[in-house]
């Protein structure tokens, strides 16, 4: 039985008015009462071990009635169980399977196989992250690749240290296992000037904008979860905030699962940085690693 011929059959039986408002407060108390039922059995289980004989049979009962109220719910607001089911998977298959992690074609990692090598990204390089101290006397972090200059120095620019400075390791995380991230683009001098449309939405300021404000918004997560130092996912509701942010980017093909891989990657890289006040990040976009190399000063 699938399960909108479940609701339908289900909905027969309601001795209810369920098109009211009083229908719906009473499925809902219903469903209520029902989990309660379910926590109980799962109580006496637990008690009793293997005394409790009839268990299965009434979790199948209990849970058959959380099922039926949830379709009288779903009834009531003109929903079906089978659209809602499908909603789900969607929902689920976004957050927890890995649009890339585990394919590694080269159709499916990269935005930019079809345009000239010097309009992709970089799919191998290293940048060295390393102290300066500048005529005003203040320390900044200057980023070289293949020993030039990478974008400009970079200070915290916050009143507090917060070694916000080494952030653009975040936007290399990104390009690694998203394969995007239009500030590395830029820095790297790869954007795709020979797709206007693709270089104004996809490259373009405001997409650099974007990349931008995602980095400082995790930052700020990042700030009272340890900068994800010990073991922990990245909460649902900010992974649907980026997807937001990103739904009209080329990037939205990666799921939320695919960001808090290139997340977590960023910050483990990060606060190696930040222990050792720099160092060398080596990325591999083919192979999706970043590995993270001490430089020792002379």
């Amino acid at each position: 039985m699938d399960l909108d011929e479940y609701q339908q059959k289900a909905t027969e039986t309601t001795q209810f008015d369920l098109s009211g408002e009083d229908g719906k407060y009473i499925a809902i108390m219903g469903l209520s009462g029902e989990v309660g039922e379910l926590a109980t059995e799962y109580k006496k289980k637990l008690r009793d071990g293997g005394g409790y004989t009839i268990f299965k049979e009434k979790l199948t009962e209990e849970i058959g009635d959380i099922l039926w109220y949830l379709s009288a719910i779903a009834y009531h607001e003109k929903l079906t169980l089978g659209e809602i089911a499908q909603a789900n998977l969607l929902k689920i298959n976004d957050r927890w399977k890995e649009g890339v992690s585990k394919t590694l074609q080269s159709d499916n990692l990269f935005f930019d196989n079809s345009f000239d090598e010097n309009e992709q990204l970089p799919r191998v390089f290293s940048v060295e992250f390393k102290e300066i101290i500048c005529e005003d006397k203040n320390k900044y972090i200057s980023i070289t690749w293949d020993g030039e200059n990478f974008g400009d120095p970079l200070r915290d620019n916050a009143y507090d240290t917060d070694f916000y400075r080494f952030h653009d390791v975040f936007h290399f995380s990104y390009a690694v296992v998203l394969g995007w991230s239009p500030i590395a683009r830029k820095l790297f001098k790869r954007k795709r000037k020979s797709a206007p449309k693709i270089d104004e939405i996809e490259d373009g300021g405001r997409a650099g904008v974007i990349d931008e404000a995602i980095s400082s918004l995790i930052f700020e997560y990042a700030k009272k979860h340890s900068f994800f130092e010990k073991p922990c996912g990245v909460d649902y509701s900010l992974l649907r905030t980026i997807k937001e942010l990103t739904q009209h980017l080329e990037v939205s093909a990666r799921t939320c699962k695919d960001w808090e891989t290139a997340i977590l990657l960023g910050f483990d890289n990060w606060r190696k940085l930040k222990e050792f006040n720099g160092g060398a990040i080596h990325c591999n976009l083919n192979e999706r690693t970043m590995i993270y190399q001490e430089i020792k000063l002379k």
